[in-house]
């Protein structure tokens, strides 16, 4: 049976830190798919097809990875991908938190499903989507934040 991850997130936008945290765990897998998470109610600065071309770009002839979107809970759409882990990363004591109450409740509505954690290196710890967003908006120079193969003009929509 294959070893399959989701990777879930809004990646309003992708940061080096997730990257970091796809080619950590990619030896540990068979796949990871990486899933933009589609929410009507949130603001996000890139589209959801930006999203994907920005994250597909990253990985860009990574067979082991694969780049969608979804809506709903996790485990649902893990079972749909028949995905027996969800991978996140933790920077801090409070998304460690947040996230053990997810992966705990996860864990009830799916237990077939394991959440595993990935500490993000230490030079990734203060970089969130959040934070480079809010540079993004201010027109700050955000390029140290993102992985390379993202040119975030690129990916902005009118």
């Amino acid at each position: 049976m294959k070893k399959i991850a989701v990777f879930p997130g809004s990646f309003d936008p992708f940061t080096v830190g997730h990257e970091a945290i796809v080619k950590r765990a990619l030896p540990l897998f068979d796949m990871i798919i990486i899933a933009v998470g589609e929410n009507a109610e949130k603001k996000n600065l890139f589209t959801i097809e930006n999203r994907l071309r920005m994250i597909s770009d990253v990985f860009m002839g990574e067979e082991k990875i694969e780049v969608t979107r979804f809506s709903g809970l996790t485990v649902n759409f893990c079972r749909e991908k028949k995905a027996g882990y969800i991978l996140r990363g933790l920077r801090t004591s409070a998304d460690f938190e947040y996230e053990r109450a997810l992966g705990h409740m996860n864990r009830m509505m799916a237990p077939e499903v394991e959440t595993l954690f990935l500490l993000t290196g230490t030079e990734h710890t203060p970089v969130n989507s959040t934070i480079v967003r809010d540079i993004i908006i201010k027109g700050g120079d955000a390029s140290i934040f993102v992985p390379k193969a993202i040119k975030i003009s690129k990916y902005l929509s009118k």
